[in-house]
């Protein structure tokens, strides 16, 4: 099985209600949760303060199931999800928001016009290059864009590249990610063409806005 089949069979069981979570970890030790239950919610706390500042046409990147999307339409704001997940397309939808099986870095509607990006959910480690991918958000969104990303909380140690994704059922899948700590944000936001903005903690959860040049 794949890491991307491990991420449907996950977020399929989840929407079931069957317990799904499952872990990353890094040769380096650094390890992640996954958690699709809570993806599978209508919402998480911490979510409305986000959403608050996607005013805009709005791309979900990763968009799991489709909470963050789905919000989004139900506000009546402009919003598509990608997701690499063909069971989280499906979910998206059914929410009644618009998605599709699309990976960042292929080509994506609206390259260049986007003014809102999200990368919720740690997102921000799609790829395991976080500065690849900052670059191709820049590239996504319209000149002063707004690119909305939760990290993980300052002094977590830092790592990208290959991890191993683990379930209940076994697994030892390859899956490039990476873990990206509030304080490693300026740096990489620096390396690429991108600036933040703002950043915010609640219920647990940091968040910061970057704009591009």
């Amino acid at each position: 099985m794949s890491a991307v089949a491990v991420f449907d069979v996950a977020i399929d069981r989840a929407a079931a209600g069957v317990p799904a979570a499952f872990t990353a970890r890094h040769a380096s030790g650094g390890m992640l949760r996954f958690d699709p239950a809570a993806w599978c919610r209508d919402a998480i706390a911490g979510d409305a303060a986000l959403l608050d500042r996607c005013t805009g046409p709005t791309l979900d990147v990763g968009c799991g199931p489709g909470r963050l999307t789905g919000a989004l339409a139900g506000l009546g704001r402009p919003a598509l999800g990608i997701d690499i997940s063909a069971t989280a397309v499906r979910l998206t939808r059914r929410r009644g928001a618009a998605a599709l099986q699309r990976d960042v870095f292929d080509p994506v509607p609206g390259t260049g016009r986007w003014r809102h990006l999200l990368l919720a959910d740690g997102n921000i480690g799609i790829g395991g290059d976080p500065h690849q991918l900052l670059h191709r958000c820049g590239q996504l969104l319209t000149a002063a864009g707004h690119l909305h990303v939760e990290v993980a909380p300052p002094g977590t140690p830092a790592w990208s590249g290959v991890a191993t994704v683990q379930t209940p059922d076994g697994g030892g899948k390859p899956l490039r990610w990476a873990c990206v700590p509030l304080d490693d944000l300026a740096a990489l936001a620096a390396a690429t063409t991108m600036r933040i903005l703002e950043t915010w903690t609640e219920a647990g959860r940091w968040f910061a806005t970057l704009t591009t040049r």
